[in-house]
């Protein structure tokens, strides 16, 4: 059994979401190109998060449908967005997986670096990586700070609620390759914020389906 990996119990866990359903939720936020393979990992996925959640806290949200909308659909919209179908994606705080593992479901070339400090966490992300098959993904334990990757190493840095994202914008600026892109799912005050630091090109922020107060900011490190 994985390290810290929850003790399964007697009753079915996740009865919850047809692909079918997971599909109608995905509609707004770009997923309608998902096909019944990719549909089925991400069922997978929520049956294994909504497992783990009971000793580990992955996600405060226990409502199937809000999972798969804020966590799943929020992720995925980035390739709505932006041509992500290939390249290297440096998922930072990744947490339970977030945006990292959806986007990789929905573009499986995409090769991604999912970089998170907690041990419990980086079980959790491995047990997922290993139940849905995933080659090209990473799971590295460590602050992004602490993590030496070489200059021009990712298309993608991506980040949802971290935080210090001044500090995560210097360390971007290094190790994207030029041309690439820092993504940041964030509130609007946090969004207006960041649009000022002045050697970044940023684009204008993009209001999140379905949510009131978060955006999708995308931005280019200046020369």
């Amino acid at each position: 059994m994985p390290l810290n990996a929850p003790m399964a119990r007697n009753e079915n866990v996740n009865e919850n979401l047809s692909r079918d359903e997971i599909a109608h939720i995905l509609l707004p936020y770009g997923g309608k190109a998902l096909t019944d393979s990719q549909l089925a990992s991400l069922a997978k996925y929520l049956e294994l998060l909504t497992r783990w959640n009971q000793t580990i806290p992955l996600t405060s949200i226990q409502d199937d449908t809000e999972v798969v909308a804020r966590h799943f659909g929020e992720s995925i919209f980035a390739g709505s967005l932006l041509p992500m179908s290939r390249g290297r994606l440096a998922d930072v705080g990744s947490g339970a997986g977030f945006p990292g593992l959806p986007l990789k479901i929905a573009f499986p070339e995409l090769q991604v670096t999912l970089l998170e400090p907690n041990i419990k966490k980086c079980a959790f992300l491995r047990e997922v990586q290993s139940a849905l098959g995933l080659p090209g993904v990473d799971v590295v334990r460590n602050r992004y700070e602490d993590f030496h990757a070489a200059p021009g190493s990712f298309d993608f840095v991506c980040s949802r609620a971290l935080g210090g994202y001044k500090r995560l914008l210097l360390w971007s600026k290094v190790v994207l390759k030029p041309g690439g892109h820092v993504i940041l799912w964030l509130g609007t005050e946090d969004s207006n914020l960041l649009t000022r630091v002045k050697y970044w090109n940023w684009a204008l922020p993009i209001k999140i389906p379905e949510s009131r107060q978060r955006v999708l900011l995308m931005g280019t490190p200046k020369p």
